[in-house]
């Protein structure tokens, strides 16, 4: 089909579809009132009632112990399983994009495990194998190696079920990318390091950026797995959205939603990141197909 057809058969100004307008209409605004009633309204309700009182109560609320406890919990537990999942995903993604070997199938159901797996189901299997009750749970314990109600079994499971997040986004643009540059670096005489830091680093970046804040705005609002293996010891294995709903359930909803607003805020500005990002490789596309 020429260009010519395509201009007479969708000619400037006339809609590409056959539905009537006022369907249209309907059905946008439907969406946009099921947005509203599900996603804005919410979120908006959390604001409110965290400065209901004031801001200034807000911020004593934030300021008591237990919610810098877990405030500084939920952001560590952030910083040391975000970069973990990270290298866990970039070798996993290379090892299912680079080389055939059997078993690649299941590495790749493996891989999206977490996502099939409830959470609370996870956070018990960790018990189960790190518990006192198992022989080696019992080991760890007698040589004073706490897994459960600790603070490594909150990591342990905040990577088990933020996993997958990094690999999904690298598995697509690596397939894409194909292995040419890579193999033509290795026939250059460039080592596996120097292939990797200069060609396939700098190739899979952005897809990399963006895996990485889906898993940090993932690791930050568990609380199923981190419910289960934390125990909620007061002050020392509760993460920002256990403590909301210990706060809550004990009728302190200032505090509670004063807690909620902080992490809303840091969804927010992981969103926020995540669509500059965007914009920066849609504008890096067009500027790489102008030239």
């Amino acid at each position: 089909m020429t260009d010519a057809t395509l201009t007479h058969a969708t000619p400037q100004g006339t809609s590409v579809t056959t539905e009537p307008r006022l369907f249209r209409w309907l059905l946008t605004g439907t969406v946009l009132a099921l947005m509203a009633v599900l996603l804005f309204a919410p979120l908006l309700v959390v604001f409110v009632e965290a400065l209901g009182d004031g801001i200034a109560v807000a911020l004593q609320s934030l300021a008591m112990p237990d919610a810098r406890s877990a405030i500084l919990l939920t952001l560590t537990v952030a910083v040391i399983a975000v970069p973990l999942n990270a290298i866990a995903g970039i070798a996993a993604a290379w090892a299912i994009t680079k080389f055939e070997f059997r078993g690649k199938a299941f590495l790749i159901t493996l891989i999206d495990l977490p996502f099939s797996v409830s959470p609370v189901v996870a956070g018990l299997a960790l018990v189960l194998l790190f518990g006192a009750n198992s022989t080696f749970g019992a080991w760890l314990v007698a040589n004073d190696m706490r897994i459960v109600f600790a603070f490594p079994g909150i990591v342990l499971a905040t990577m088990f079920v933020t996993f997958p997040f990094v690999a999904r986004e690298l598995i697509p643009v690596m397939i894409e990318q194909g292995r040419a540059e890579e193999e033509a670096a290795l026939t250059l005489g460039a080592g596996g390091w120097r292939v990797f830091l200069t060609v396939t680093l700098p190739n899979i970046r952005w897809a990399l950026l963006y895996g990485v804040l889906l898993c940090n705005a993932r690791a930050m609002g568990e609380f199923g797995a981190v419910a289960v293996i934390s125990g909620k010891i007061r002050g020392e294995t509760t993460t920002m959205p256990i403590m909301i709903e210990m706060l809550y359930n004990e009728y302190l909803s200032v505090a509670a939603f004063a807690l909620a607003a902080v992490l809303a805020l840091l969804a927010l500005l992981t969103l926020v990141l995540k669509s500059l990002l965007e914009w920066r490789h849609a504008g890096l596309l067009a500027a790489t197909r102008r030239h």
